[in-house]
């Protein structure tokens, strides 16, 4: 089956280096510098194993990539995998991905079907199908985790796949069946609304938990216990997202709580519950700075080590990272910020207000505190009582407590995490 990727970031990458195992791919994007690194094998992030898995396509010959939207011309499918852009107040902007797909539209031979993985509004897949009769539109919203997306991609739990009653499905079978999951077939809408109810559910336990450890601190209860407690009931389960931590952050599951809060007032719909998913984290979202603003308030010019500078482990995105929200907002009250992250050694000029230290000894030195915001799991085997007898403070903030067992065993600190008195 010859198929046409068209967003190479992280999710049209991921698809079309693990779809290239089964399936002719040829994948299309405009961005000159990332079609030259991923030509060399190189995806323009990090996601584990993923530059492999591109090598293994390019030699193979079933991976080519392109810039010329004329390439599509022959294929069976168009599979749309831009990572939809998101602005600072988690609007997405899913013209932007439009712009670029109705480019390749002209091209395809009528009766091609058009799959939509990325994260758009609930009834764009119709709304095309509505302007482009001679071609067959269905979605099927992307379930990838960055630092795990392979194995999301290649072993999902199911597929969800929205398409309307025709031979759409038969291709779309053709497609998929290599990945040997259960297909759950709906219409288009119900699939898009799906993605958006998902994420703002997964969004919604978050900031629910958050928010109980934060009465959890004032009354003698222990959040993660509590989290323990819930999780344990069959109703809810151990893999909710019901664990104390930091807020939610990326842009992703904001998105859709943005999505369906917008599409509320289009409606005229009021919603209660939805809209205060964001107003939850955000205010979550300042944690970690006020405890170090009053755990640092009688030092003059107080110097902060932040470890960890992606939004989660496993990835060296930057994209709406907390951690780089706190190192400006501990910079803008005077502190002196040293961030160490292990696959972040140089930063863009977005970012280039940021102090990168070359190791967690160099960041940690004369400090008179340590905060851990991204949970990389290599922290937890550190030598810690050496690393903090070079800090001038005592002050840990570890919001979800990565590595409460690796000090468990070191006095006089000053320890601050999420949900404990």
């Amino acid at each position: 089956m010859k198929i046409t990727v068209l967003g190479l970031w992280h999710l049209g990458c991921v698809t079309a280096a693990c779809m290239a195992r089964h399936h002719q791919v040829t994948a299309i994007d405009f961005d000159a510098h990332v079609l030259a690194g991923l030509r060399d094998g190189h995806a323009p992030l990090h996601e584990p194993g993923l530059d492999d898995l591109i090598a293994e396509g390019l030699a193979s010959g079933k991976l080519k990539f392109s810039n010329d939207p004329g390439v599509a011309a022959a294929t069976d499918l168009l599979w749309v995998c831009y990572d939809t852009p998101v602005n600072a107040d988690d609007q997405s902007d899913s013209g932007w991905v439009i712009d670029r797909l109705l480019l390749v539209l002209p091209h395809l031979k009528t009766g091609t079907v058009v799959l939509l993985s990325s994260q758009l509004p609930v009834g764009t897949t119709c709304d095309l199908a509505r302007k482009h009769p001679d071609l067959q539109f269905a979605c099927s919203p992307e379930n990838l985790r960055l630092g795990s997306a392979i194995a999301a991609f290649t072993q999902p739990a199911r597929i969800v796949v929205g398409a309307e009653e025709g031979p759409a499905q038969t291709v779309l079978e053709n497609l998929l069946r290599p990945l040997n999951a259960p297909m759950i077939w709906m219409r288009p809408a119900s699939a898009e609304m799906l993605k958006h109810a998902l994420n703002s559910f997964l969004a919604l336990s978050v900031s629910y938990i958050n928010e109980i450890a934060t009465l959890a601190e004032q009354v003698g209860a222990d959040a993660l216990e509590v989290s323990a407690g819930l999780k344990s009931d069959p109703r809810i389960g151990p893999r909710a997202y019901l664990t104390p931590g930091g807020p939610f952050a990326g842009g992703t599951l904001a998105r859709d709580v943005a999505t369906l809060t917008s599409l509320s007032q289009k409606l005229g719909t009021p919603l209660s519950l939805v809209p205060a998913i964001k107003e939850s984290n955000d205010r979550h979202r300042r944690w970690a700075f006020q405890k170090l603003q009053s755990a640092l308030a009688a030092i003059p010019q107080p110097i902060v080590a932040v470890l960890g500078l992606a939004y989660t482990p496993g990835t060296n995105t930057l994209r709406r990272s907390a951690a780089v929200e706190l190192c400006r907002q501990l910079t803008g009250i005077g502190c002196l910020v040293r961030a160490y992250d292990p696959l972040i050694r140089t930063v863009d000029t977005e970012h280039a207000d940021l102090e990168l230290s070359s190791t967690i000894a160099e960041a940690m030195r004369d400090a008179h505190a340590v905060v851990v915001c991204t949970a990389w799991p290599e922290l937890r085997d550190l030598p810690w009582p050496d690393l903090l007898n070079t800090m001038t403070g005592s002050v840990v903030v570890d919001a979800g407590r990565a590595i409460e067992k690796a000090l468990s065993a070191t006095s006089g600190l000053t320890y601050l995490t999420v949900g404990q008195p």
